[in-house]
């Protein structure tokens, strides 16, 4: 799920979903990213997900000729999509660990890419809101099935759309990052803030697409109102009560909700071609404020790993909460999607994508295994999100009966 806006973009499961992916499609995550379109999917005519349990079995033991392997096939990937440059990190509790970098973090300076680098994580982002959303159910604050319209004012359908659906991408809202005066606000100045407001006002001037809880469609709209919702209930700004509630007990040391465009150092180099000319172009410090509460965070590999783990478990939420957050829904051919999460052939997490960047966070539940990637290009290859391929090309060596692979969604 990415965080894309440009409707003619590569589509970006939304998982991940940038803002951008989950398919991949235009800017939302496929993995799926807070700003991608994607296709609308009635459940009805979507196989549901059935991978079989996995075992800890089904994890290759990462070797000295895994390793070799791993290597080969990750720059294989890189040359082919022409991707400047990736962090990774696979392992599993008593297969191994194997972290590498590759290429390059600044191609101006040729700097390599390194594991310890800050990167913008893009529509990885969701997955800490929603956290926090779903806190506030466990505390008795907010009910999933609650009305949008109980918070906030002014939404299409707002008194049926509930919590539960905006969370799990079925609400029917237009997606703001599809919207043409957006990309033309946004491309022409894109060092420009945004307000939730704002970005709201792009997807209100649309119809709704079809009636609450009738299909999947990744829609960053969605996102920026449970970060609101979350806002009038706790009365905090969503930057600091993620930070408070969400990042810190986690664990997680280098994970920034950004409220402008800083970037903690050292971080790599962002290349993209949602531009204004449709040229490569620099956006590492683009403000990433039109992306909030759908695909502004920023991390770094370490917590990325921790936080996979904290994610599809459920460390921060109830037993009950999270079971609710993963009872995924039938979103693409063999992925699901619960709240804020999707299940991809058992591996559970997100993926983003954000101007300039990639990433992917999963973990394999029976086998404990954690995946992470980290990329410093949003640019896709052959109607793929980056991120997917090289989540691809890893998976068909280490879990060769549980490959990770988001279908391309056509282009809205």
């Amino acid at each position: 799920m990415t965080t894309r806006w440009r409707s003619a973009a590569v589509a970006v499961a939304a998982v991940g979903l940038v803002v951008g992916p989950v398919g991949a499609g235009a800017g939302a995550v496929y993995a799926w990213d807070a700003a991608a379109p994607t296709a609308s999917v009635p459940a009805s005519t979507v196989p549901a997900p059935t991978p079989t349990p996995a075992s800890s079995d089904e994890f290759t033991q990462l070797t000295p000729a895994v390793t070799r392997q791993l290597d080969t096939a990750i720059k294989k990937v890189l040359a082919e999509a022409k991707i400047p440059g990736v962090i990774v990190s696979v392992s599993a509790p008593g297969k191994g660990d194997y972290v590498r970098s590759f290429g390059v973090a600044d191609k101006a300076t040729g700097a390599p890419m390194t594991p310890n680098l800050n990167m913008r994580i893009g529509s990885v982002t969701k997955t800490f809101t929603v956290t926090a959303l779903l806190e506030l159910v466990d505390e008795g604050k907010i009910g999933l099935d609650d009305p949008i319209g109980k918070y906030v004012d002014g939404v299409p359908n707002g008194d049926r759309i509930t919590l539960r659906e905006l969370a799990g991408m079925r609400s029917g809202l237009f997606n703001y990052s599809a919207d043409e005066g957006f990309y033309k606000a946004l491309t022409s100045n894109p060092d420009r803030p945004f307000t939730p407001q704002e970005l709201l006002a792009y997807s209100f001037e649309h119809p709704v697409l079809f009636e609450p809880n009738a299909k999947f469609y990744y829609c960053n709209t969605n996102l920026i109102l449970l970060g609101l919702v979350v806002e009038k209930v706790s009365g905090v700004p969503l930057d600091r009560f993620v930070d408070r509630e969400v990042v810190e007990p986690a664990g997680l040391k280098h994970t920034v909700f950004p409220t402008g465009p800083e970037f903690p150092s050292p971080h790599a180099q962002g290349y993209t071609d949602q531009t204004a000319s449709g040229k490569v172009e620099t956006s590492t410090d683009w403000n990433p404020s039109w992306a909030w509460a759908a695909g502004a965070m920023i991390s770094d590999l370490s917590d990325l790993r921790s936080w996979a783990k904290t994610l599809a478990t459920g460390t921060l939420l109830t037993p009950a909460t999270q079971a609710q957050r993963l009872d995924v829904v039938d979103a693409l051919p063999g992925t699901g999607y619960g709240l804020g999460i999707f299940d991809v052939q058992g591996w559970i997490g997100h993926n983003g994508s954000l101007p300039g960047y990639g990433s992917l966070v999963l973990y394999l539940p029976e086998a404990k295994a954690t995946l992470v990637v980290l990329l410093n290009t949003d640019i896709g290859y052959q109607g793929q999100e980056p991120s997917t391929l090289v989540g691809e090309a890893i998976t068909k060596i280490v879990t060769p009966n549980r490959v990770y692979t988001l279908p391309a969604q056509p282009a809205s």
